[in-house]
């Protein structure tokens, strides 16, 4: 596994991950890997190929895939260890469900954030992290909520690359510093989420922004209406890994 992104370039790579509650159709699944075909980046895919253990039905990618997008792509099935794949130079970029947890690794290690929600509580996240600039939510149908692949294939050459998307690029950085202060990690989710996404924040004052924030809590968390369960953190599991040079 480490070998591939070691080759590379820098911050180029887009990370994929779903997180263990949301699971596209097999119709979404088939628009977001054509989607990552269409965008010529490089990308790590960590896909659930079922539901459960229980689910007879196995998700099946696009015929040709993996062939087309071999050397360019790796895509595991089986569990991956979040962390050390975000925190590695070559990734740039996450395409997440924007799960609670997934959101606040993604600004921690500086990764911009192309956001595609499954569920209406992380779609509430989702919302709100774009509206501050802070990730860019793909567009979906406004009658039927579906989306394409070009939509995809799109919205992550905007994040990743295009001079037009440096906004949520540049956004991410400037947050990335507030999750180093310690005051700011004693924060409940509620009271990060509003510091993270007010307007004000900046890299002084943290310790009295951190306090503060308690307060803005109460509006955000009614706002939102998110739980506060996280995903599970990341494990070191062996990858299933297929589709790499």
């Amino acid at each position: 596994m480490k070998e591939w992104p070691d080759k590379q370039p820098q911050r180029s790579v887009v990370f994929v991950s779903f997180g263990s509650e949301a699971q596209p159709t097999q119709a979404e699944l088939t628009e977001i890997a054509l989607g990552l075909e269409l965008s010529e980046l490089p990308f790590f895919w960590v896909l659930r190929i079922r539901s459960g253990m229980l689910d007879s039905e196995v998700i099946q990618l696009p015929d040709g895939f993996e062939e087309r997008t071999k050397g360019r792509g790796v895509i595991c099935t089986s569990w991956a260890p979040q962390l050390k794949i975000l925190s590695h130079d070559s990734v740039g970029g996450f395409l997440s469900h924007s799960g609670w947890t997934s959101v606040i690794e993604a600004i921690q290690f500086d990764k911009s954030l192309i956001l595609l929600s499954f569920l209406a509580d992380t779609g509430l996240i989702a919302r709100l992290l774009e509206e501050k600039k802070m990730a860019y939510l793909i567009p979906r149908d406004e009658q039927d909520g579906s989306f394409t692949r070009d939509s995809v294939a799109d919205s992550l050459r905007l994040v990743m690359v295009e001079d037009e998307g440096r906004v949520y690029r540049d956004k991410v950085k400037e947050m990335s510093g507030l999750l180093f202060d310690r005051a700011i990690q004693d924060l409940d989710p509620f009271s990060l989420l509003s510091l993270v996404t007010s307007r004000s924040c900046n890299s002084t004052g943290l310790s009295s922004s951190a306090k503060s924030s308690e307060s803005e809590s109460r509006k955000t968390k009614n706002r939102l209406e998110i739980s506060t369960k996280s995903i599970p953190e990341s494990m070191d599991l062996e990858l299933n890994l297929t589709n790499q040079s």
